[in-house]
């Protein structure tokens, strides 16, 4: 459904920007021997993670050969409009959560999130983890993302029967075209994780949703965009019509970068962080990336949910304790195997 020179993506960033929507990826560098964020914001209708990733690095001095290619072999296609309708007829169920303090309206002026908070493993800790993930045959991201939902749950009214949906990107380079090489080429799945989901339950749903080849069916529903007014792409937004269901939140994960740490430019050395954009039908935003062998988390609210940075910040607590709980545990069923992170 991509031609070249087109990002269907960028039209429906553009659509929510007009209705208030702070469409800015939040990024960050902690310097060496700092312990405060610098950080950047780009807008995602210009460019996608990945992209923005390599901007960043070129500007400040820093070298990126290749950019990560898609490792699924399924490419978006008219037959993807089957799988679309079959998509949108899923039934559609909001979570609602308790009280969080503050929040506000957006204004007139887009402006970022509020509410943000952060963590930067270090190296040893992400090597563990990574050997964790290994021996128990599933990905850091379904580990993670496991976790998160865990100190997520008491913050909604259904609190531990809450099955929470995740939007999950998954990149399409080499699969899709776009209107350049940094422009956006990914796409998304939507991963619900229920109350008695184990880790691996997580990385089977993920895999099969990637079978489905929804990835690729989310793309092509948005290239038919090009064919929809914005008037028409703002009313799709607000009645939350515009993804295939309704998400709590987005979980992105960049991926790894320098793991043999040949950038040196002083610009770019330190801790990175990013997180995806909060918008109104996806209320929190998670996101790492591994830079130079060492993990970080963030994650933000968006500013209708809470404006209080302190739930934030107990947040990123709850997730690290979780994390570190759950890799102080031996691996129940041991199966070597060899999984992307």
């Amino acid at each position: 459904m991509s031609r070249a020179g087109y990002d269907p993506i960028k039209p429906w960033f553009l659509a929510l920007e007009s209705m208030g929507e702070f469409i800015g990826m939040r990024f960050a560098r902690i310097p060496p021997g700092k312990s405060e964020p610098d950080w950047i914001y780009i807008r995602h209708c210009d460019y996608d993670g990945i992209g923005a990733i390599k901007k960043m690095f070129t500007e400040r001095g820093g070298t990126v050969d290749e950019l990560p290619q898609a490792r699924h072999p399924a490419r978006p296609s008219f037959g993807s409009l089957f799988k679309l309708m079959k998509l949108q007829m899923q039934p559609r169920r909001r979570l609602h959560w308790k009280e969080l303090g503050n929040s506000k309206k957006l204004s007139a002026t887009p402006q970022p999130a509020p509410a943000a908070a952060w963590y930067v493993f270090s190296e040893a800790d992400t090597l563990r983890m990574r050997k964790h993930c290994n021996a128990a045959g599933v990905t850091v991201n379904s580990f993670l993302l496991q976790q998160l939902t865990v100190i997520i749950r008491p913050y909604l009214e259904e609190g531990a029967a809450a099955s929470v949906p995740w939007m999950i990107p998954v990149n399409l380079r080499g699969r899709v075209t776009s209107s350049g090489e940094l422009a956006n080429q990914t796409s998304y799945l939507s991963v619900t994780v229920r109350p008695a989901d184990t880790i691996r339950d997580i990385h089977q749903s993920t895999q099969a949703a990637m079978e489905r080849e929804e990835h690729c069916t989310n793309w092509f529903a948005y290239g038919l965009g090009r064919y929809v007014p914005q008037g028409m792409k703002r009313f799709l937004i607000a009645k939350e019509l515009a993804t295939s269901q309704w998400n709590l939140g987005a979980f992105s994960n960049l991926g790894a970068w320098d793991p043999e740490k040949k950038i040196t430019s002083p610009d770019c050395i330190g801790s990175w962080l990013v997180a995806p954009p909060v918008l109104r039908f996806q209320l929190v935003g998670a996101g790492c990336i591994t830079f130079q062998n060492r993990l970080s988390l963030l994650i933000q609210a968006h500013p209708e949910l809470t404006t209080d940075a302190a739930v934030c910040r107990t947040w990123i607590q709850d997730w690290v304790k979780a994390i570190e709980t759950e890799l102080a545990k031996p691996v129940a069923d041991r199966v070597p195997a060899s999984v992307p992170a």
